[in-house]
């Protein structure tokens, strides 16, 4: 995905486009691909090495939420738009005056996964696992949060292989003369010319060698101005930023711990010069993190955490042992379980589950964590189909978060150990254990969790791939017992530059900024937050190439 003419890594100080667009990620790739198709001379401007192209994209796991789709007929599944918006509306929970064009968004969203999004991209070269994965399930009765359907389909090829159609596209344009890549530009404001948005300026940076996610410097060696008719913020989000994050945080009690997913060079440090060129920037206390991190193992960039994606067995306790409440289980409900977990006084919390359960139902999060589906390898899949996650034993081996042991009261010492506290009660831990069992060899039972996961089998991809059959923890055919320290992960903001539907950045009066476009997570994945507070999954790479490609279309048409 790096192999760009070495030409382009050249510092420009001067650069002339009918379209700058700030940022080489998805939607930036996305705007700058259309623009190009229409005819018009880009320039892309980025302030990390070429090693970076394809930004956050590049380490997804390639979820994109559809609806009514072949592969999800095939399974039995039976899916709507109108089903598929009620849910969204439901979990978005709109409620602000600002969100009038967020809910504009989302409805055409909505509308375009439920109609030409999978044709589309078919046509592109985009192929999908059979697979349906099926996120946020929920839980809160038919009008509350959740995906009534599973909607989660795993690009063939993860991340990269959604970028890459775009990538080529944007190599075509350099090939051609058309589209100019500069990277280690840092933009830092936007240039206004009789109330227009005609460019941008910042900083050349020194040369970099700096890897795919490794920090890179901002060592300035030199200024640039960039003059276009239109100008595309595709810059990101602030998840990289701690500093920002706990500044937004709402309520202003950020955790003390937070591990990052993704680089730190996802800073939203551009949105600010955004603001100051009358954008209005909405929602900013409105963010996705998730409560499920652990540490990598190998890290890339720093603070490198990776979500554990879980199927719904696992025993989901506090820092102090004590349940989550129903129905906040293993991938029901990321946001209410992010807020359970602070409100207890304490950021981490565990997974109690067994090996079986771990390696069936703990699939890892990004392009690297799922070497076969990535690399579009059948035979690694089907090894890893037939004896479970493989990536998830450099983990037991070597992770930090990571205890086992033969016993529950023994467990519960070990976390504890863990965590240098007594926390955990042992006996009160062996108690659950046990209590959740006998619910289990009861063959129905009271518990909620069980009767979930017994339903959750009824769907082929779970009881395939993602959810055990019940049986007993203490079960020494499926020993030892496991339990994953967790700690919360930075991710997605869900707020950003109000945009039309066009893409069009608006001021504070509602109209657009003449020249000025914003697109993916700069702009909420549209509208200033497509979301509102919660998302369903699969939507974020979704929402940038929806929004990537309005704001693309509408710059080139527009000068």
């Amino acid at each position: 995905m790096s192999s760009i003419p070495s030409g382009a890594l050249h510092p420009t100080a001067r650069i002339e486009a009918d379209v700058v667009v700030i940022g080489a990620g998805l939607s930036g790739l996305v705007a700058a691909s259309h623009a190009y198709a229409a005819g018009k001379r880009v320039a892309i401007l980025d302030q990390e090495p070429a090693a970076s192209i394809g930004g956050q994209a590049h380490w997804s796991f390639g979820g994109l939420f559809l609806v009514g789709s072949p592969e999800q007929r095939r399974l039995g599944v039976r899916d709507n738009a109108t089903l598929a918006l009620e849910d969204w509306l439901a979990s978005a929970a709109f409620d602000r005056t600002e969100d009038s064009w967020a809910k504009s968004w989302a409805e055409a969203y909505v509308d375009f996964a439920a109609g030409e999004k999978r044709a589309w991209l078919h046509s592109l070269g985009v192929r999908f696992f059979p697979l349906v994965q099926w996120a946020e399930r929920g839980g809160y009765g038919p009008q509350g949060h959740g995906n009534t359907v599973p909607r989660f389909h795993v690009a063939w090829g993860t991340g990269p292989g959604v970028v890459e159609p775009f990538l080529a596209k944007v190599r075509e344009g350099l090939a051609d003369g058309r589209v100019t890549l500069h990277f280690r530009h840092r933009a830092t404001a936007i240039t206004t010319t009789a109330g227009r948005v005609t460019g941008v300026s910042g900083e050349v940076l020194e040369p970099s060698s700096a890897e795919r996610g490794n920090a890179s410097s901002r060592t300035a060696v030199g200024h640039f101005d960039a003059t276009a008719g239109a100008v595309v913020v595709t810059t990101g989000g602030i998840g990289g930023n701690h500093a920002r994050v706990r500044k937004q945080w709402p309520g202003g009690e950020a955790p003390e711990e937070l591990l990052s997913g993704v680089p730190a060079s996802v800073d939203g440090d551009f949105l600010s010069a955004a603001a100051a060129a009358r954008g209005n920037l909405i929602n900013g206390d409105r963010m996705w993190h998730y409560p499920e991190g652990i540490h990598n193992h190998s890290p890339i960039w720093p603070r490198h955490g990776i979500r554990i994606l879980p199927g719904p067995s696992s025993l989901w306790l506090d820092a102090t042992g004590r349940q989550l409440p129903s129905p906040l289980f293993p991938g029901f409900d990321s946001l209410g379980a992010l807020r359970h977990i602070l409100a207890s006084g304490h950021a981490q919390s565990w997974f109690v589950c067994n090996r079986t359960i771990a390696l069936k139902e703990f699939a890892l999060s990004g392009s690297e964590q799922n070497p076969d589906l990535t690399g579009k390898d059948l035979r690694l899949l089907g090894a890893r189909l037939r004896s479970g996650n493989s990536p998830l034993q450099a983990f037991l081996d070597h992770g930090a978060d990571f205890v086992q042991a033969r016993t529950p009261a023994e467990l519960g010492e070990k976390m504890n150990l863990l965590t240098g506290t007594a926390s955990i009660d042992p006996s009160g831990l062996a108690s659950l254990i046990r209590d959740r069992d006998r619910q289990v060899v009861s063959g129905l039972g009271k518990d909620p969790q069980l009767a979930a996961i017994r339903s959750a089998r009824r769907f082929a991809t779970d009881k395939l791939m993602r959810v055990a059959p019940p049986h007993r923890f203490e079960d020494p055919r499926h020993g030892p017992l496991l339990a994953v320290r967790l700690s919360v992960l930075t991710r997605k903001s869900l707020g950003g530059l109000q945009t039309d539907l066009f893409s069009r950045v608006l001021d504070m009066s509602g109209a657009p900024v003449p020249g000025l476009y914003a697109a993916g997570e700069a702009a909420g994945f549209g509208g200033g937050g497509i979301h509102g507070y919660r998302a369903l999954e699969g939507t974020f790479l979704g929402g940038c190439l929806f929004s990537g490609r309005a704001a693309g279309r509408d710059a080139a048409a527009s000068v």
